[in-house]
């Protein structure tokens, strides 16, 4: 049976325009009954925007506070206790919510703020690879945890969207030790699909409206895509984004390739059924994707030395930097991989090559986007 999809085309940050759209894309969907297998009467309710860093209001990186407002008023009508939360990779969380307008519009309605500190450690057995956890104990006990993810290119995982913003289930610091225990795509992916498992994401509505392309997920360009999209099934939901940004299989991308072979959730179009708009009518033909060279050599640590001549890796623009360290702070494999060394007259980072992850939370987590993704000669060479 093919997962219902609803792809909404919006053009504008207006409440009332996203609430109408929201609602419409409920009845697409099922209408109320959906609605209430989805949230039973006297559920409680998470809802996990991205916050990956402080932003000012109406940027980009993180769900546009106008967007939050609209799902408050729609979630409001079928549940009492709502809580709504996430754990940026740096800075803190309260902060975050209040710089880019989302804690303003959760006290209009009267939703609290969880800044995900609260733990717990847990168990799942009948994980594709982590069995062992540390998650926001929030994320866990909420009945119902609606994902809102913004649609954005991403340094080492390609693209951020419905799956990948569970991430901001794991508590603060933990975040780096991921990315050291799971230092390669593929097993980076396996964890995020047994994350999302774990806290049970019960449904995604997605920002499309205003995208990033490029350098993301927080040093990108703004991109007009004019969609939301909605739906229980994450990587469906993923599925239609990366269609609409000119993927024509999901399965470029490390975490769909292995929801597709773990049959864990729809990727692929044919397996989708889109209601609402079409994704021929918004799809944007000329997407600026953040990198092209695949894992090639995936998880063989013996062939460690031609996969550093091949993959991507941070990439400096000596220009942009502000010396302000945050690259050497953020960094899970410190202090080995970068050292903070004068050149032209100011402090800049330089990179151990050889004992780089490839994790990009540098580049994630720059403020002024000075490190982007750079190709190896012979990874272009590969890709032609």
């Amino acid at each position: 049976m093919k997962e219902k999809i609803a792809l909404l085309r919006c053009d504008e940050y207006d409440v009332d325009v996203i609430e109408k759209k929201i609602r419409y894309g409920f009845e697409l969907l099922g209408g109320e009954e959906y609605v209430r297998k989805i949230i039973p009467a006297g559920s409680k309710v998470l809802l996990k925007p991205n916050l990956l860093s402080v932003e000012e209001i109406n940027s980009p990186v993180v769900t546009n506070h106008v967007f939050f407002e609209a799902v408050l008023r729609v979630i409001k009508d079928y549940a009492a206790d709502i809580t709504f939360g996430d754990s940026p990779g740096f800075g803190s969380a309260s902060k975050a919510a209040e710089k880019c307008g989302l804690m303003a519009e959760a006290k209009k309605y009267g939703v609290p703020f969880n800044d995900f500190t609260e733990k717990l450690t847990l168990e799942l057995k009948d994980s594709i690879l982590v069995k062992s956890w540390d998650v926001a104990k929030i994320a866990y006990e909420s009945d119902v945890l609606i994902t809102l993810p913004k649609l954005k290119t991403h340094g080492m995982m390609y693209f951020t969207g419905a799956v990948k913003n569970q991430f901001g289930c794991v508590p603060g610091t933990q975040k780096a030790l991921w990315h050291t225990r799971m230092n390669n795509t593929e097993n980076f992916s396996k964890m995020l699909l047994d994350l999302n498992k774990l806290v049970g994401t019960s449904f995604a509505i997605m920002d499309g409206i205003t995208a990033m392309e490029g350098n993301g997920p927080k040093s990108g360009t703004p991109r007009q895509m004019n969609s939301i999209i909605m739906g229980e099934s994450i990587t469906a939901v993923d599925g239609v984004a990366l269609a609409l940004i000119g993927y024509e299989d999901p399965r470029e991308i490390p975490q769909y390739k292995v929801a597709y072979d773990y049959n864990w959730g729809k990727v692929l179009i044919e397996d989708i059924e889109v209601l609402g708009d079409s994704i021929e009518n918004l799809q944007v033909k000329d997407f600026v994707k953040i990198r092209k060279t695949k894992e090639v050599f995936g998880n063989l640590e013996s062939m460690k030395f031609i996969k550093n001549l091949i993959v991507p890796y941070p990439k400096l623009v000596h220009s942009k930097c502000i010396s302000c360290k945050r690259c050497a702070e953020v960094c899970p494999e410190k202090p080995r991989v970068i050292t903070m060394t004068e050149k032209a007259g100011k402090l800049v980072p330089i990179f151990d090559k050889n004992e780089c992850i490839r994790c990009f939370c540098c580049q994630e987590l720059c403020p002024v986007g000075a490190l982007e993704i750079g190709e190896t000669f012979l990874g272009k060479l590969l890709m032609k």
